[in-house]
């Protein structure tokens, strides 16, 4: 018996880490359908415009696309329909308290397939003003410019 844990990444929310700084993560399991599972284990989905809400008590991941599975017919479910995260009740009204008090926003990160199952890691973040982004890209064109830089002197 193998009890190590095998993680696959199949997609990462890359306009999340340029939009937000992440100050919590959380892992997540989705409720999917079998061909929804089958096209995340291809590759096709996409996370970008994606965000979290809490209705009822329970958390949702609303505008993840995962594209229709081409042999999947009539058993395919609507792409952008809302997914059920499934997380601890204490989880979500943490969650749902830090959001609303605080004005923070909980965005999905990225989504892998872990032991089997899919799981999303989902962030609770604060929103970056335009300057944070121009400083985050400032300091990542200088350690560009010294990486070349040593790279040339040895």
């Amino acid at each position: 018996m193998n009890n190590k844990e095998t993680e696959q990444v199949i997609a990462r929310n890359k306009k999340a880490y340029h939009d937000y700084f992440v100050l919590e993560t959380y892992e997540a399991g989705i409720e999917l359908y079998g061909t929804e599972i089958k096209s995340i284990r291809n590759g096709r989905v996409n996370l970008k415009d994606s965000f979290c809400s809490v209705d009822n008590g329970e958390m949702f991941a609303i505008g993840m696309h995962i594209s229709p599975y081409e042999q999947g017919n009539i058993f395919n479910r609507d792409p952008m329909r809302k997914k059920k995260l499934l997380l601890h009740k204490k989880e979500i009204m943490k969650l749902f308290g830090q959001s609303q008090q605080q004005g923070l926003s909980i965005v999905p990160l990225q989504l892998y397939i872990k032991n089997g199952r899919a799981k999303l890691e989902i962030g609770l973040c604060k929103g970056k003003k335009l300057h944070d982004k121009r400083e985050v890209a400032a300091k990542r064109d200088a350690e560009r410019t010294i990486d070349r830089a040593l790279k040339e002197r040895y």
